[in-house]
């Protein structure tokens, strides 16, 4: 009977252990990343703007944010991504109420950062800004030849297949999760998390007045400091370890004019965290 995989002749070294091998294996697992990871996207520039810290705040913060997302299209490619909020923390703790996993609460969020990536595309509609969801990231190339940007909800599609967290039931994967996840997958030139705080901090300072402001670290940096409140999902940190491509995110304030201009120049502008 013929053998039902390629002539040997064909296959790369690496393709003749992985056909005969077990992908359980660590040392054939560690061979796979012999050759680096192509950039597909390695001009775009990830943005995800916060929910609750952000767009809950509406029309004062939102805005001015978007003018001043429409004055960098000449110059920058934008994937814009959007947070959930505080309506995803009211159906959270409804779900809870009612028992329902963390997967049937992901699916709960998920809906709501959809409903926030919607209002964010019909602002900036009129400047032909597509949204998009996740079935439509093949054609994310040419929206952002023709346009520029685009719009996405942050929520990462695991919804029922959501990991279960270490404590509590609340998704662990949410809106920073995902669009850190786009960032890396597609290779992006940056990833920049606009919040309504400077960056991070040694503390929640609105809080705690007393809290310092950390400009630059290290994700083992932050793991060291065994912070009780940080400024990006610890998701998104526990990712950054094994990064391929995106290996430094900057979080800074979008209620300052002028800082999302700053960071998409390349400046050293609010927190900057290297993996």
């Amino acid at each position: 009977m013929p053998s039902v995989f390629p002539e040997d002749s064909v296959l790369t070294e690496l393709g003749k252990a992985l056909v005969g091998g077990s992908l359980t294996d660590d040392a054939l697992l560690a061979e796979t990343t012999r050759l680096p990871t192509m950039r597909i996207l390695p001009d775009a520039n990830v943005i995800k703007i916060g929910g609750q810290s952000f767009i809950d705040r509406g029309r004062a913060a939102v805005l001015p944010l978007l003018d001043e997302l429409i004055e960098n299209l000449p110059d920058h490619k934008m994937i814009i991504g959007t947070g959930a909020g505080t309506r995803a923390r009211h159906a959270y703790s409804v779900g809870l109420d009612l028992g329902m996993p963390t997967g049937v609460l992901s699916v709960l969020g998920t809906f709501v950062s959809m409903q926030n990536a919607r209002m964010i595309h019909y602002l900036l509609a009129r400047h032909g800004i597509p949204f998009i969801e996740p079935a439509q990231f093949p054609q994310l190339p040419l929206y952002l030849s023709e346009r520029q940007a685009c719009v996405f909800f942050g929520m990462p599609p695991y919804t029922f297949w959501q990991p279960n967290p270490a404590v509590g039931r609340i998704p662990p994967h949410r809106t920073d999760t995902g669009a850190y996840l786009i960032s890396e997958v597609f290779g992006a030139r940056s990833m920049i998390f606009v919040k309504d705080e400077d960056g991070l901090y040694t503390a929640d300072p609105k809080k705690d007045p007393s809290a310092t402001f950390i400009p630059e670290a290290t994700v083992a940096e932050i793991e060291a400091m065994d912070l009780a409140d940080v400024v990006v999902e610890r998701s998104v940190l526990e990712l950054m370890r094994h990064a391929q491509s995106s290996k430094r995110i900057q979080v800074i304030n979008g209620l300052v004019p002028g800082n999302l201009t700053r960071a998409l120049n390349g400046e050293h502008v609010g927190t900057v965290i290297t993996s």
